[in-house]
């Protein structure tokens, strides 16, 4: 039985979030029999991590979520400590899942084994694991370590008909991060291809949760590395998620591409799944929370959630990733205001709460630096700061009065220009910011005090100029607790 929840003052009204115990990795996601299927990392008995099951929640339009049965659950010798993160693929008509099982070995050197699996489903609601897992094991006489081997990302390459498979994975020395191709022609049989790309230099010593694509004609590897060294202000999370472009040689399996790039700038983005809508678009969307940080939900019996999804492209040989256009049904009500300027600390009538979308165009012709407060208490002693300094071309997220969860400040370039859109989603507990149509991102939990709902617009040098204020308010999409 999942834990309950006890509280609702950080719990979101819209994105995807536990139905009580610990959430992380998003997990599946996938299109399948007219619905949108998105699974993740579930432990349902404490709102701490521990033995990974897998959660479920469905949705016909990517913004009305309902939960199901929990899909996958440690039961099995090779995933005994745990159904670890993986991908979903439709096969004949029926839903196959495949995942890492853990396996807590101490007789061997390093102590655990991980292993790819499946799970497959006619209904896609319950899944039974096949008896012949694991599928695929990695290889000892390559330059893998068995222990470190998990994430499977499997898609079918429809120029040969075939089926792949990438995993996490670093080299026997735990120094390196690398993805592992596994090649098949029935997703039953799967046979070691190579090393398909590795770390160089400073790009971490383990890849994870590796995802694939090929959108609008590039080839993008999607992985979350640990053991990034910060760089100044860049790489200061614990683990980073980003991307490479480039180009998949499915003959000799390996994959030529250009340098890493961060997907998300913020405090709180990690382990990005992405899958194709009917429409061809490809989605994606991640866990909004971070190893190791501050989460105050746990004492309210939850802990984790999903940022919204995301929309993915490619502009001027780089990735841009928007929130998808389905949002905009969720809008309830909307506050307008145009052609505005001040140079004094501003407020608009109707433009504040808990959660809500702001999107405002702002002409930075006489705007050299500005900042909004968001989530702000009526004397400004609690809120989250955003500002922009034109001549260092730097935006930044400031939270270190945001409340109760962790302090500090992440920081993205964004060039000096006449206009600046930014388009943000406000939850309770998670701000999601897009920066110029998507060029930039940035996602971080908060948690402001219930009372602390002002917004707040602050020139700091020449006038704020605001040609267009848009405030939405959104509706409920995914269903809220009940507390007794």
């Amino acid at each position: 039985m999942a834990l309950r929840i006890t509280n609702t003052k950080y719990y979101p009204k819209y994105h995807i979030a536990s139905p009580g115990g610990w959430i992380n990795d998003p997990n599946g996601f996938c299109y399948y029999k007219g619905e949108y299927h998105l699974f993740y990392q579930y432990h349902p008995h404490t709102a701490q991590w521990g033995p990974m099951h897998w959660g479920h929640v469905v949705s016909e339009d990517l913004i009305h979520w309902n939960h199901l049965p929990i899909a996958l659950a440690p039961t099995e010798d090779y995933d005994r400590n745990g159904c670890f993160s993986g991908s979903a693929i439709e096969n004949d008509g029926k839903l196959y899942l495949v995942y890492t099982g853990h396996r807590d070995t101490p007789e061997i050197p390093e102590g655990f084994r991980q292993t790819q699996n499946i799970a497959i489903s006619e209904d896609g609601v319950h899944f039974a694991k096949i008896p012949e897992n694991p599928v695929a094991v990695a290889p000892e006489d390559e330059q893998i370590h068995v222990g470190d081997f998990r994430d499977p990302k499997v898609w079918k390459n429809e120029e040969n008909d075939k089926y792949y498979m990438v995993v996490g994975s670093r080299t026997p020395d735990r120094l390196t991060g690398q993805i592992v191709l596994f090649e098949s022609d029935d997703l039953l049989k799967w046979d070691y291809k190579n090393i398909m790309a590795r770390a160089e230099g400073n790009e971490g010593f383990m890849w994870e949760c590796p995802n694939f694509a090929n959108i609008e004609g590039h080839d993008i590897l999607i992985i979350s590395p640990q053991g990034i060294k910060r760089e100044l202000n860049k790489y200061m999370n614990v683990f980073q998620s980003g991307y490479f472009m480039g180009r998949v040689d499915y003959e000799k399996g390996i994959y030529i591409h250009g340098k890493f790039e961060l997907l998300d700038y913020g405090f709180d983005f990690y382990a990005p799944q992405i899958t194709e809508a009917p429409d061809g678009r490809t989605l994606m969307i991640g866990w909004a929370d971070m190893w190791y940080n501050i989460m105050p939900e746990q004492e309210d019996g939850w802990a984790g959630m999903m940022s919204v999804p995301r929309e993915i492209h490619v502009k001027n040989g780089k990735v841009i990733t928007t929130p998808v256009k389905e949002l905009e049904k969720l809008r309830t009500a909307e506050i307008s205001y145009e052609d505005k300027s001040f140079y004094k600390p501003m407020k608009f009538d109707g433009v504040s709460g808990d959660s809500g979308e702001l999107v405002l165009e702002i002409d930075l012709t006489e705007t050299k630096e500005f900042e909004i407060y968001l989530r702000a208490s009526k004397d400004k002693t609690q809120k989250t700061v955003l500002s922009y300094n034109k001549a260092l071309e730097l935006f930044k997220f400031n939270r270190d009065d945001a409340g109760a969860g962790g302090d500090g400040e992440r920081e993205c370039p964004v060039p000096a220009a006449d206009k600046m859109k930014l388009q943000i989603f406000l939850d309770r507990s998670l701000v999601e910011i897009f920066i110029n149509d998507g060029e930039k991102v940035m996602t971080s939990r908060i948690y402001p005090r219930a009372d602390s709902t002002d917004i707040i617009f602050v020139p700091k040098d020449g006038a704020f100029k605001i040609d267009s204020l848009k405030f939405y308010e959104l509706g409920v999409g995914i269903p809220q607790p009940v507390i007794d």
